[in-house]
């Protein structure tokens, strides 16, 4: 191995994952052998040895450790990633069937200690939560689809008190279930703001480039235009001192205005409550109390830009996009166009995109990515690990670490992201830690370790500690 020991220890330290692979820790007083990225409580120094390989730890005798799995990695499989996915997957599909935390253990068939683990690890949220935005999520659908009787729609959920069915119901919308449904009948809707929001950062993150042509600031109203299908919608969003009033113009009905209250969450931040944060960091959220990290209008939208702005400076990112969506995208109410969906892109081809000033290889990737999206090879709605997320992102040519994770955080929402080599992110780092030069990606890692499981906002605020404005 061309590492010393001194090194490998500190990646272990740093559950550093691009050495996975590369070297296995065995740990002598257990008799194991890990993954440098083990989540699990790290050795003493004096109690690891490093090996090449399997066969060398196992001929030292010992054995795979069990929450790794550095056998299943080795193998090309991950049977605990997989027992999790199918459980989470049963539970989006009957959410009544699951109305405890102990449900959702059996289906994986692990302990409750174990379950927390493998959701802190690759759904980035406790199994708890996770299962009330599903039930939640559940009785918006039936009441988008026309099931209004409440009690039915709680018991459906799997709630059996109905005023706990209205609290995690307002709590996960901001609105009640009764006016949820009157919602669907008409074209605006208030919201309460959340507490502490900073909504001069929210209008001037959506507004930060004042030549969009998909989303525009006027104000205190942010405009945002989407697709539904093949219209063109108008989303109207106009903050107040503690509430928002919210419009559609464009598309009609119950599944429109449905589309509409969840693409406002989104460009809100909604389920990305920063208290433990700020709570755990104080330091780091100073002055930016109540920063969140606000999600863009579909993760479709997240991979386009993370691809546009590989390697390019903004300015440059933002001519790409404005060009893209003239192009492709499609005319909304107000003189918006709303951002292509992948059918579009995936319509085009190299030339179209060549004559827009992208790069060759950029132009080859975006539409790549289109196409695997537009025929349901990857579904960007249905991941539902940020692990598996960032494997089947990775799987797409052109895009790489920094990309995937981009993705995790503002276009799926996952709050344990690192973009790993972000320029602005390693310059926020070494100003943060008095560093004399910009730190690599495993350094990058290592400081970011403490941060821990709330990463992305972490980047967000380290971001923001530069003076500007997250990308």
């Amino acid at each position: 191995m061309r590492w010393t020991n001194a090194h490998l220890y500190e990646r272990i330290l740093a559950k550093d994952a691009s050495f996975d692979g590369r070297v296995l820790t065995g740990v002598l007083t257990t008799g194991i052998y890990c993954l440098p990225s083990c989540p699990a409580r790290k050795p003493l120094m004096e109690n690891v040895r490093f090996f090449p390989d399997e066969a060398a730890a196992q001929a030292s005798g010992l054995r795979p450790c069990k929450r790794c799995r550095p056998d299943a990695f080795y193998r090309g499989d991950d049977a605990d990633l997989a027992r999790l996915e199918a459980a989470m997957a049963q539970a989006i599909a009957r959410p009544a069937a699951f109305p405890e935390v102990e449900a959702l253990a059996e289906a994986a068939a692990v302990r409750v200690t174990k379950l927390k683990d493998l959701f802190r690890d690759h759904a980035h949220q406790q199994p708890a939560a996770f299962l009330q935005r599903v039930r939640i999520q559940a009785a918006c659908d039936r009441l988008a689809a026309g099931q209004g009787d409440l009690a039915e729609l709680a018991a459906a959920a799997g709630y059996e008190s109905a005023s706990g069915f209205h609290e995690a119901f307002r709590r996960q919308t901001g609105l009640s279930p009764g006016a949820y449904r009157s919602m669907l009948t008409t074209d605006t809707f208030t919201l309460p703001l959340p507490e502490g929001l900073r909504v001069v950062d929210v209008l001037a993150f959506h507004g930060r480039d004042g030549l969009s042509l998909s989303e525009r600031v006027e104000g205190t109203t942010l405009r945002k235009a989407f697709l539904r299908g093949e219209q063109a919608s108008v989303l109207s969003m106009t903050f107040g001192k503690q509430a928002l009033a919210i419009s559609l113009a464009g598309a009609s009905g119950g599944a429109a205005m449905a589309q509409a209250h969840a693409a406002a969450l989104r460009l809100l931040g909604w389920h990305g409550d920063p208290a433990a944060f700020e709570q755990a960091h104080p330091d780091l959220a100073r002055g930016r109390e109540g920063l969140r990290v606000l999600l863009t209008l579909d993760p479709f939208e997240a991979l386009v830009w993370a691809i546009l702005g590989q390697q390019v400076n903004l300015t440059f990112a933002y001519a790409l996009r404005r060009d893209l969506i003239r192009l492709a995208g499609v005319p909304a109410p107000g003189g918006l166009i709303a951002h292509p969906d992948a059918g579009r892109i995936a319509a085009l081809d190299v030339p179209a995109l060549r004559s827009l000033r992208f790069s060759l290889r950029k132009a080859e990737y975006l539409l790549e990515a289109a196409r695997e999206v537009a025929s349901g090879r990857l579904k960007l709605e249905g991941l539902v690990s940020a692990t598996g997320a960032c494997r089947r992102l990775l799987a797409l040519r052109g895009c790489g670490p920094w990309t995937a994770q981009y993705v995790l955080m503002r276009g799926l929402g996952f709050r344990d992201g690192v973009p790993v080599g972000d320029a602005g992110l390693t310059l926020a780092l070494q100003r943060w830690f008095k560093l004399e030069t910009r730190p690599d990606g495993p350094e990058t890692l290592r400081l970011m370790a403490p941060f821990a499981p709330h990463r992305s906002l972490a980047t967000f605020h380290l971001w923001a500690s530069l003076k500007g404005l997250p990308a």
